[in-house]
């Protein structure tokens, strides 16, 4: 059930952060997984917080990632 907002946050993410990432992939999980990585290290783990990220978390995740 979180597709729609896993799409929103990753448009978002692009729009603020085209020139530093490349792409975003979405790829649909079972059990309510929803994992943020960057160049394949982990950024937010849903499964880890019990919970959706915020646009903060992520956001503030990739300025720190470079």
């Amino acid at each position: 059930g979180y597709l729609p907002e896993a799409a929103i946050l990753a448009e978002k993410m692009l729009q603020e952060f085209a020139r530093k990432l490349s792409g975003v992939t979405l790829v649909p999980g079972s059990k309510g997984q929803f994992e943020v990585t960057i160049d394949g290290a982990s950024i937010f783990s849903k499964l880890e917080a019990g919970r959706f990220p915020t646009n903060e978390e992520v956001r503030g995740a990739i300025k720190s990632a470079g």
